[in-house]
């Protein structure tokens, strides 16, 4: 059987909510995650769905996913794809799942004529920031993530 990518599907929710959790945890930040199953849902799959995802299987076996979504490019011209999520469970990490998976979103980025694949990675994990130059990403060291969210985000927006 091997390895396979599949869309996600509206039954996914919770693997995909369980992934999130997992990710979480290895980047230490588990307390930080409160989506649920029905907000995935409702992004991934309702109405106006403005994210996707793809489930890595080996053998069958649900092993990782990836979840991604538009973005653009003023200087390009064009979108591109900023990948959100990128995980592979522990026992199936080292046997090219990850590249594979990173692959598999570049080639969906190039078929659809979008200019560039992009995302954000903690400063303190060497392995995953070694992983990604392998694959022959720049490491945007003079970049910093600006986010607004919670309490501070209403306020700005004065709702």
């Amino acid at each position: 059987m091997g390895l396979s990518f599949d869309p996600a599907v509206p039954g996914d929710a919770p693997l995909i909510l369980q992934f999130i959790r997992e990710l979480a945890v290895y980047e230490r930040l588990e307390a930080e995650v409160v989506a649920t199953e029905a907000d995935l849902s409702r992004w991934l799959f309702g109405d106006r769905p403005v994210v996707e995802a793809v489930i890595a299987r080996e053998d069958g076996q649900a092993v990782g996913f990836a979840l991604f979504f538009p973005s653009f490019s003023t200087f390009l011209g064009r979108p591109g794809v900023y990948l959100e999520d990128l995980f592979v469970r522990e026992p199936a990490r080292g046997r090219g799942i990850g590249r594979a998976l990173v692959a598999h979103v570049a080639a969906l980025t190039v078929n659809r004529g979008w200019g560039r694949l992009e995302w954000s990675v903690l400063d303190w994990n060497a392995p995953a920031i070694g992983f990604y130059r392998r694959l022959g990403a720049e490491v945007l060291d003079e970049w910093r993530v600006c986010r607004l969210s919670g309490d501070a985000l209403q306020r700005l927006a004065r709702v």
